[in-house]
């Protein structure tokens, strides 16, 4: 452990006393050091759960709160705060989870209520996960941005925890479990947003924003679109006594925190109490425990449409009835076998640029000894305060699985998309992630999001693990999940549907669906001609809604390019070919002269700088105002312009056919060519570069999305065209 625990006051002391007797009196047996029950006959096991609830309201005020800028304090409870546990055991071993109303939990709070957990129970800390609600309107117990810590509540809760634990064991009966995820995207959304170029502010260090904004303004005109997916599934682990009564239910869903006054357990703790009230009534009602899903990216405010007012038990209500019609769906069983695995990984950290870290000593000399004041203050402060920090980390991380469900514990505020990563590649077919869970190690920005910024990649205390720390924590999940279910993961696979059936039939030579979680690489379909993607693009955007996906809300992805572009070599096409895909444009069509490329083939033919021959884009304010436009090599000066106007962010299916010296592009279908052109091709048919998303000289790169390209080396046929827009049934946005 990294920290020592610390000495308990006598009132504490005397607690953990009685608690050790409670525990006993429970029933419990010696544990060998895994946590794992030792001599228990083989055989299938019989489940046996407990769950608690404890109250964690400060016992004095006022109190700090952290979890904005600057510093808070309380002077009252406005709605309770607890530590909620239940724990599982299978006769063969024993886990606990609690789920916390706090903000965030620091890694050596959480080690001391184990160690103090461990003294009563025997359980070991290993097979103990702890997470936070993460609301926003709790005692603050770590120092974070503006805030400080309240110690006095530091000391009070790790007590509060373990007694959660204590009473959850002490309460163990035998017990049917079930699960089940129901879809909730109303409920969340991504709160980080690519905005229009030169349209993100400055940053808190007075540096030039990058491409993200967090919370731009609803509706805005200047935003393009969400820079990353959301994980919207809510899933339900329920527990009822062998007679068929509710017993607990432990809740994952990723929604960052509402906004609830102080001091309150915010959204979390009204679906706590309401589904528990619905599913039991006063008398019987179970524990119900919502934990924190990965939703650092998340929130529920919808920055596509203007704002809706609300408060957060408005907002709870719509998941609780949700929650309550997935329920009465779970089918239970009677045995349920567990195994919990534990890891820890070591990360580097970032560290300031020295030109930053000048500004900021030059903001904290003229503080003095007072309180920051200004976001300049707290993040200039915060550039020494973590500069000074050990350069490593040490991030702890579990995977539990109970019966066919996992779990997975990660200390940071984790992305949607990364959440989407785990659950792809889970060897489980149901999983549900925790994230802030036995420690906090800030935000967990996938690599490609460091090239784009935005607030969560701005280094701090909370944010300054190193950029490939996403990709090491989901390997090392992964891992522990294997583990755990006793199989390898499963690979990727983007959903079949009609319309990549019709394409396939049609033989295409490349094939790139754009449904990439990661970087670098653009997997072709067909395994034959991989490409690379560039800095500032983000991955599994939603895409169209292609036939064939499935249910009516499964939706298509597509790489959402913000200034790079994806690359591959594709040889010998010749002067015939090609080139069918998606299209979504983010631009209004004056934003600048050309709006964007999104197609361009083009050769380096042994120079640095690529030789453009073909290139397909969307007219701005000089040319072709919002339609598409063609250019040939042989007329670098002439464009084509098409003749059908392309709306704002909807997404339209586009075929470029060269036949030799002819052209013709078409347009969702329409068996008449949007443009046709007469020009000569400059490519040598032997060494071939394609780039999607910009041209091949990185002119007037794409505002927008791409999904699902092929490319033929050959002009496809209209009807072919038309076959491949029919399958996609027009369930289009």
């Amino acid at each position: 452990m990294r920290n020592r625990i610390s000495p308990m006051a006598p009132k504490m002391a005397f607690c953990l006393a009685l608690s050790v007797v409670t525990g006993a009196r429970a029933g419990l047996a010696a544990r060998d050091e895994s946590g794992d029950l030792p001599g228990t006959a083989v055989g299938q096991p019989a489940l046996r759960v407990g769950a608690a609830v404890v109250d964690i309201a400060p016992p004095a005020f006022p109190v700090i709160v952290n979890g904005y800028t600057l510093e808070r304090t309380a002077n009252k409870v406005h709605d309770r705060l607890t530590a909620r546990a239940m724990v599982f055991d299978d006769g063969r071993c024993r886990v606990a989870v609690v789920v916390v109303d706090s903000c965030v939990l620091p890694a050596s709070l959480v080690e001391r209520a184990k160690e103090w957990a461990r003294r009563s129970t025997g359980i070991v800390p290993e097979r103990i996960l702890v997470s936070a609600t993460h609301t926003h309107s709790a005692p603050s117990v770590m120092a974070a941005l503006g805030s400080r810590e309240d110690r006095a509540y530091s000391e009070f809760l790790p007590g509060r925890i373990a007694t959660a634990i204590e009473q959850a064991c002490a309460k163990l009966a035998p017990a049917r479990a079930g699960w089940i995820t129901a879809a909730a995207p109303e409920h969340t959304h991504c709160r980080l947003w690519i905005m229009q170029p030169g349209k993100v502010p400055l940053t808190s260090f007075n540096e030039p924003g990058k491409r993200i904004l967090m919370c731009p303004p609803y509706a805005s005109p200047e935003s393009i679109g969400p820079a990353g997916p959301v994980d919207a599934a809510l899933t339900l682990l329920a527990f009822q006594t062998p007679d068929g009564r509710p017993l607990a239910v432990l809740a994952n869903y990723g929604m960052h925190f509402y906004g609830a006054p102080v001091l309150s357990a915010d959204w979390c703790g009204a679906f706590d109490d309401l589904l528990a009230a619905r599913l039991g009534g006063k008398d019987r009602a179970p524990v119900v425990i919502m934990s924190q899903g990965t939703a650092g990216d998340q929130h529920y405010m919808d920055f596509s449409r203007p704002a809706v007012k609300s408060d957060y038990r408005t907002y709870a209500e719509g998941l609780v009835d949700l929650a309550q019609t997935a329920h009465r769906k779970i089918v239970y069983q009677d045995r349920i076998d567990l195994a919990m695995r534990q890891t820890t990984l070591t990360l580097g950290v970032r560290r300031p640029p020295r030109a930053r870290l000048e500004w900021a000593k030059s903001i904290v000399g003229q503080m003095g000894n007072r309180a920051p004041e200004t976001s300049a203050e707290v993040y200039a402060r915060e550039q020494i305060l973590f500069s000074r920090t050990p350069p490593t980390r040490q991030v702890i991380l579990q995977a539990l699985r109970v019966g066919e469900l996992g779990i997975t514990a990660v200390p940071c505020e984790v992305y949607g998309i990364t959440g989407l990563k785990i659950k792809a590649r889970s060897p489980l077919a149901t999983t549900m992630n925790i994230e802030l869970a036995n420690g906090e190690e800030g935000y967990l920005p996938p690599p490609e999001q460091h090239s784009l910024g935005g607030y969560s990649t701005w280094e701090a205390r909370t944010s300054c693990l190193e950029v490939q720390a996403e990709p090491k924590i989901v390997e090392a999940v992964l891992g522990l999940l294997e583990e755990v279910a006793g199989r390898p993961r499963r690979a990727f696979r983007p959903p079949d549907s009609a319309y990549c059936r019709a394409v396939l039939a049609s033989k295409p030579v490349a094939y790139w669906r754009l449904h990439d979680m990661a970087g670098p690489t653009a997997r072709d379909a067909l395994g034959r001609c991989d490409g690379g993607y560039e800095p500032q693009i983000a991955f599994y955007s939603e895409g169209p809604r292609l036939g064939g996906l499935g249910p009516e809300d499964t939706i298509g992805r597509a790489a959402h390019f913000a200034g790079g572009r994806m690359k591959a070599t594709a040889s010998r096409l010749g002067s015939t070919y090609s080139i069918e895909c998606w299209l979504w444009n983010g631009l209004p069509a004056d934003f600048r002269p050309e709006t964007s490329c999104f197609f361009s083939r083009a050769t380096a033919n042994g120079n640095a700088k690529p030789i453009v021959a073909d290139h397909l884009g969307i007219g701005g304010a000089a040319v072709g105002s919002g339609r598409l436009v063609f250019y040939g090599a042989d007329r670098p000066n002439q464009s084509f312009q098409g003749k059908a106007f392309l709306p704002l962010k909807t997404w339209k299916h586009v075929v470029l056919v060269r036949d030799g010296r002819h052209v013709a592009v078409y347009l969702d279908g329409n068996p008449n060519p949007d443009i046709q052109a007469e020009t000569q091709i400059a490519c040598p048919a032997d060494a071939d570069r394609v780039f999607l998303g910009g041209r091949g000289d990185g002119l007037e790169n794409l505002e927008g999305k791409l999904s699902e390209v092929s490319l033929y080396d050959r002009a496809l046929a209209v009807e072919e065209i038309r076959t491949h827009w029919r399958s996609a049934h027009l369930s289009l946005r």
